[in-house]
């Protein structure tokens, strides 16, 4: 396993505290798998070849992990939660799920889901999220996966502002009929996995998400890793 930023001093102490949540064992997932951790409130970019599988995992049960993607093929050519929702005449995303471009390839595929419960009408958290959502950080500068997807995914020539709405894996939002948007507690227990299969090869940015209220007020580290 490899560890994205050191979580020595924070596993344990300032993120988490006493009582806090609990790792998955690295060794109890079940097969064996060699993960990549995310740190809390970090993110990540890479190469998803046609064919190749992306396994996200929750390592301590109520964290979401957004994520985006471009086509490696063309950059103008990115992740459509719209046109994904239209294929599907719904906003539920699980196993069997397509994701589309918002040219209407297909992207990826996800094969395997044991949360079933994640978001794809909300957009990544960015610094004016914090700045209009959460006064109590009276404006401060606060880590977000608009920043950590924008970062990372430069180094693969991808515009900030191509980044749009994300899939939200593990994240727990619902609607009132009237229309008002609720977001809860993510219903991720430690080692749930949400897997996608690419379609095509992909420019992908990964995260373990940075809004407290989003993670059951307390950011957590995302695992994942990519097989052939």
């Amino acid at each position: 396993m490899t560890i994205s930023q050191d979580l020595q001093h924070t596993r344990l102490g300032r993120l988490f505290g006493a009582g806090g949540p609990v790792f998955q064992p690295l060794g109890d997932y079940g097969d064996g798998m060699e993960l990549t951790r995310l740190a809390p409130q970090t993110g990540t970019a890479f190469l998803l070849r046609a064919g190749q599988r992306l396994t996200v995992i929750d390592p301590t049960g109520e964290q979401v992990s957004d994520f985006f993607a471009v086509m490696d093929d063309d950059r103008d050519e990115w992740f459509s939660s719209g046109r994904t929702i239209d294929y599907a005449n719904s906003t539920a995303v699980t196993t069997g799920s397509v994701l589309y471009s918002n040219r209407s390839r297909r992207m990826a595929t996800v094969v395997e889901d044991t949360c079933g419960h994640h978001d794809i009408l909300l957009t990544p958290c960015s610094q004016q999220t914090f700045d209009l959502l959460y006064p109590e950080f009276h404006g401060a500068y606060h880590p977000s996966c608009f920043e950590n997807l924008a970062t990372n995914m430069a180094a693969f020539g991808v515009d900030p502002d191509r980044i749009s709405t994300t899939l939200n894996i593990f994240m727990n939002v619902w609607n009132e009929r009237g229309g008002e948007l609720h977001i809860d507690p993510p219903t991720s227990r430690a080692g749930d996995r949400f897997v996608l299969q690419a379609e095509a090869d992909l420019v992908v940015g990964l995260t373990a998400c940075s809004a407290e209220k989003s993670n059951n007020g307390v950011c957590k580290p995302i695992d994942y890793r990519i097989d052939d």
